[in-house]
């Protein structure tokens, strides 16, 4: 099913924050510093115009048709029971059941049709705002807390179905309610309409105090479920296990989520109990207008000689009345929580692309592309950095050769690695493919022309089989045992009792690390990138696992433009041309035996072992 994008509207965007509602004014503040006007809500309802104006057919039909219920009533009891008028009495019983029938059919039906158009709309918004959270920039999603991303996708948005599906239809329906309802009221007595408005002042001053401690409470138990779901996303990662075991700090967790989650009780009891005593009240008091009602009807001043049908059917209109009235009533706090809703979902749509994309991109072809990367004039400053991580960098990567990158820690190296795949864009300068400014390159092909091998490989928890075809869709299963036997873990795979379909775990972590690297080497082999950035790929590894990897490396290195980022002499001695940063500089760059005669950084990097570890 095709989605069509969602309006990405021009406009900074805040971090992200915990909790969907906060208290009144902060819902207002939000509103004023991100607004969301009514052109940009109604936008997301204009391709389902056609079922909105038919729920609204279905929500008017079903209250109009309900109010007739009491006129049948007033008939029975004056007429029908008291004269024995069988036929008028069978016509209006079966009056009562067929209103009721009617309009249980209308109230599935419009439950149906708002809850698809709803779901339609959602669909629409989550996915176009997954879309453009795929292309942010690692800046963006280093900056956010994964629990606050992953609320406003999941929670924020699925309450936003809430919104339309049951507030929206719940208000259009209250509204037509009341306003039928009053006018059925006055039509069968308007002394007794007088009479029941003095019941509205008290309601209106309950509901807007019970309204404002509703929202006070729910405001913090949303901060604290967005903070009990950050605790189980971090702790329960298996990372965070792992740093749990490790560190031994499992109890203290334990102890952290306990604490979080008897504030949710405490919370949840509140919200739940928030303003019961003043609805309780207001119960009352729409539960005494009947009695009210039946005083004045039997005084002479105000009963005119009412009849018993008349009172009758006017105090079922009363009763029925008070429900869509108090919702009424906090119509205004229900606006104000949308909007700060929709506020939280658009400010994330309009966070603008640190990675804008061009208008007019050029297509990658694989097969004419040679591979070659220039860096022109390349500087990089990280937001809120004091300095700059590289700064004029000149540099070029000849097509199929190998390029390696040494320097200190901090000298800028993984920065430059993620340059070239395009996760991160030049602060000023240029980084070309084949004469081409990536900026000019559609990401997708960017992705299919550059590859990266890092120092932790990331697998999805799914089989071996579908990591692999995650990379190349269309692989052969001669194609993924080719690249399994480059990567040097073919044999290990068909040790296996299910082969290509067992099941690598969480983040790869049934493997070792030695053999998720290959496995991540061999993914990258299906994609035939023209240039490979190895950031620190064999790093981690012990010696013999490290031969492994290497051997794996140097067979999907080969005819590749390669930039290998490294610590160790073992793999800086197998490249063309050497280039040593220092404060995000080019402080010598040659081949290894130049560097080695020159004397210079190179040479104290050796000789200090930081690249002479586990030489060769």
């Amino acid at each position: 099913m095709s989605v069509n994008p969602i309006p990405v509207h021009p406009g900074g965007a805040g971090s992200a924050t915990g909790g969907r509602m906060k208290s009144s004014a902060q819902d207002k503040q939000r509103l004023a510093e991100h607004p969301v006007s009514l052109r940009r809500v109604a936008a997301l309802f204009r391709p389902h115009l056609g079922s909105v104006i038919a729920v609204m057919l279905l929500i008017v039909a079903s209250s109009v048709i309900g109010l007739a219920q009491p006129f049948i009533v007033r008939e029975l009891i004056d007429d029908a029971i008291p004269h024995s008028n069988i036929r008028l009495l069978l016509a209006g019983a079966g009056g009562l059941v067929l209103i009721a029938l009617i309009t249980a059919v209308l109230e599935v039906v419009q439950t149906w049709r708002a809850t698809l158009m709803g779901q339609r709309v959602m669909h629409r918004l989550r996915t176009g705002l997954f879309t453009h959270l795929q292309k942010q920039s690692l800046g963006f999603f280093t900056n956010s807390r994964s629990g606050d991303v992953q609320s406003r996708l999941i929670n924020d948005v699925g309450q936003m179905q809430s919104v339309i599906t049951n507030s929206a239809t719940s208000i259009a329906s209250n509204l037509t309610t009341v306003v039928a309802t009053a006018v059925a009221m006055v039509a069968i007595s308007w002394k007794l309409s007088l009479i029941s408005l003095i019941v509205f002042p008290p309601a209106i001053l309950l509901a807007k105090q019970t309204a404002k401690l509703r929202r006070a409470v729910t405001g913090k138990r949303q901060r604290e479920m967005s903070n009990l779901t950050s605790l189980i996303e971090e702790r329960l990662s298996i990372s965070g296990v792992r740093l749990s075991k490790v560190m031994g700090t499992g109890p203290a967790d334990a102890q952290a989520f306990t604490e979080s989650s008897h504030k949710l009780i405490d919370l949840e009891m509140k919200s739940a109990l928030a303003g019961r005593w003043r609805m309780a009240t207001m119960s009352i008091i729409f539960a005494a207008i009947p009695a009210v009602l039946y005083l004045a009807a039997g005084l002479p001043v105000t009963g005119d000689g009412m009849s018993i049908g008349t009172l009758v059917a006017f105090t079922g209109l009363q009763a029925g009345i008070f429900r869509p009235v108090m919702g009424l009533m906090q119509l205004s706090v229900q606006w104000v929580s949308a909007m700060a809703l929709f506020s939280r979902v658009f400010e994330y749509l309009d966070t603008d692309q640190e990675l804008p994309v061009a208008s007019n991109p050029v297509k990658v072809d694989p097969a004419r592309i040679s591979g070659e990367v220039e860096l022109r004039e390349v500087s990089f400053r990280y937001p809120q950095a004091t300095k700059s991580t590289l700064e004029k960098l000149n540099l070029r990567l000849p097509a199929g050769t190998m390029t390696a990158v040494v320097g200190a820690t901090g000298s800028g190296k993984s920065t430059l690695g993620s340059l070239l795949p395009r996760l991160l864009d030049p602060t000023s300068g240029q980084v070309l493919l084949d004469g081409i400014d990536l900026k000019d390159y559609d990401q997708q092909g960017i992705a299919s022309a550059v590859s990266v091998v890092a120092q932790e490989s990331y697998l999805l928890h799914d089989t071996v089989r579908a990591n692999l075809l995650w990379a190349a869709p269309e692989a052969t299963e001669e194609q993924l045992w080719r690249a399994l036997e480059a990567a040097q873990i073919a044999d290990l795979i068909r040790s296996l009792p299910l082969g290509l379909e067992t099941e690598v775990g969480q983040r790869g972590h049934r493997f070792s690390g030695g053999e998720q690297q290959r496995l991540a080497i061999a993914r990258t082999m299906l994609r035939e990138p023209k240039v490979l950035v190895l950031d620190e790929a064999t790093s981690a590894l012990d010696t013999v696992t490290e031969a492994l990897v290497q051997q794996a490396l140097d067979e999907l290195a080969v005819g590749r433009t390669t930039l290998l980022i490294a610590h160790r002499l073992s793999t800086v001695m197998r490249a063309d041309h050497i280039v040593v940063l220092e404060d995000g500089k080019i402080a010598e760059s040659g081949t290894y035996g130049e560097l080695v005669a020159l004397g210079g950084r190179f040479w104290r990097l050796v000789q200090n072992s930081e690249l002479a570890v586990r030489a060769s």
